[in-house]
């Protein structure tokens, strides 16, 4: 079971967090039918927002990261809750590259370096709050720091990653870690932290020594004291459904919504993030015609 934590340095001066994410990555992979490198791309943006959707405070707030760049995988999106639940997809999934000279998933080219990662922070309340900042490498751990770093002046080591059989390509590991320097850290905490990234081994090869994730912060976190905020288990979990289906198709006019069938008489809505298909008949689509024509006077 895919699982999430936050520590804190008692000292208060170091936030860190970990995941795993091999269950949601496999069922994305299933459900989106992604190449190697569309998997590596999408897991890591699964655990990124998985991640950064478990530091929000609000109980019903979300949290969506989407990575624009000029590579063919096109738009990589992934949205989580405040739980760490995610959900995600990527524009074009079948997308194929050769491996870098060194054997590793080209991410980077994949997603294109010349680009957007874009964050919007959904509280419940009022206009969401969304940061912008330009791509540093497509590879998706770089750019997220480099967000925070940039949008919200917040010092960040993110490191992601993702497994995949070579010959399969079929994911087999997955997760993440963020971990913050917070406001009041001195210099010599700051050091210590530095000299730990550097040494600080990829998140797969620690999954797969098996390590957890209280091990994983442990690591990131050597020479100091370090306590546990919380854990919780996370899944990918979609929330659509055929209300919301019927509540988008009725922001239509009346006139539109009515011609949405085919020849054969029915209109099928594909959720992008689950692929879960909901079916309207033209009857249906009539009388959905007929109630935003009674609530709007529209013709």
């Amino acid at each position: 079971m895919d699982r999430i934590i936050r520590c804190i340095t008692t000292d208060g001066s170091i936030m860190a967090s970990a995941v795993e994410t091999t269950d949601i990555v496999y069922t994305a992979q299933q459900i989106h039918h992604t190449s190697a490198v569309t998997t590596a791309a999408l897991g890591r943006l699964l655990s990124a927002a998985s991640l950064m959707g478990n530091m929000l405070k609000k109980k019903d707030a979300v949290i969506t990261l989407k990575i624009k760049g000029n590579g063919p995988a096109g738009a990589v999106v992934a949205i989580a809750d405040s739980t760490g639940n995610c959900r995600g997809y990527v524009e074009h999934p079948e997308v194929s590259l050769p491996n870098k000279p060194n054997g590793k998933l080209d991410v980077g080219a994949a997603v294109g370096a010349d680009g957007l990662l874009s964050v919007m922070r959904d509280l419940g309340e009022g206009e969401p709050y969304v940061g912008q900042v330009e791509l540093v490498s497509g590879e998706i751990g770089e750019d997220i720091s480099q967000y925070f770093a940039v949008s919200e002046q917040v010092p960040t080591v993110c490191a992601l990653g993702v497994l995949v059989d070579k010959e399969s390509g079929q994911s087999l590991l997955s997760g993440g870690m963020l971990v913050q320097v917070l406001p009041g850290a001195d210099s010599a905490a700051i050091a210590k932290l530095e000299r730990n990234a550097a040494l600080l081994e990829p998140v797969t090869t620690m999954l797969a020594k098996g390590m957890s994730m209280e091990e994983m912060c442990h690591q990131a976190l050597d020479g100091f004291e370090m306590e546990i905020l919380d854990e919780s288990p996370v899944k990918y979990v979609c929330t659509c459904s055929a209300d919301r289906v019927t509540r988008a198709l009725s922001t239509l006019h009346p006139g539109d919504i009515r011609t949405l069938a085919d020849e054969s008489g029915k209109m099928e809505a594909k959720c992008q993030y689950c692929a879960k298909t909901y079916e309207f008949t033209q009857e249906q689509l009539n009388q959905l015609a007929d109630s935003v024509e009674r609530e709007h006077g529209q013709k």
